[in-house]
């Protein structure tokens, strides 16, 4: 029994730390009684239990609403996975292509299009799929920013670009 509860924790430990091993964790890398009662501690058991100290007693969420608990709202969230544009990479073209798609409402649900924009979002990307996909090497970093751009020149989409 000792045995299978300690892979249990190992492996719900591996995947907690490498889901956010390049983030800035929500509220800062400070947050929460856990990183309080860990703190100086390295490696994957005091990671997890800080992890869990705060997920299961809710601290470093009321942290973040009260700057209390060591947390910040301040610093800007970052990711260091895939992006769900990458994943879904050649199903976009494709659907930007053919003017719809499955993909190409995933990417206008994903950019905050509201449903009465998105036919304008269809045909928008469906005619500027060559300036969006200039070359077959198209990463998904340059078809989002030329996209951007796209939309930004579009008196309806220009709003949903930041």
């Amino acid at each position: 029994m000792k045995k299978i509860l300690g892979c249990i924790v190992l492996a719900a430990a591996s995947t907690a730390i490498s889901s956010t091993a390049f983030a800035e964790a929500a509220g800062g890398n400070n947050c929460g009684w856990g990183n309080m009662l860990f703190e100086g501690q390295a490696g994957p058991a005091p990671h997890f239990l800080a992890t869990t100290t705060n997920g299961t007693s809710g601290n470093a969420t009321f942290g973040m609403t009260s700057g209390t608990n060591g947390c910040s709202t301040a610093g800007k969230l970052t990711y260091g996975g895939k992006s769900m544009l990458s994943s879904i990479m050649t199903e976009f073209s494709e659907d930007v292509a053919a003017g719809n798609g499955e993909a190409l409402n995933a990417v206008a649900v994903m950019m905050g299009i509201e449903q009465q924009d998105r036919k304008t979002f269809a045909e928008v990307t469906h005619s500027n799929f060559k300036v969006i996909f200039p070359s077959a090497n198209t990463t998904a970093e340059e078809a989002l920013a030329a996209l951007e751009q796209v939309m930004k020149s579009d008196a309806t989409l220009a709003k949903y670009v930041i």
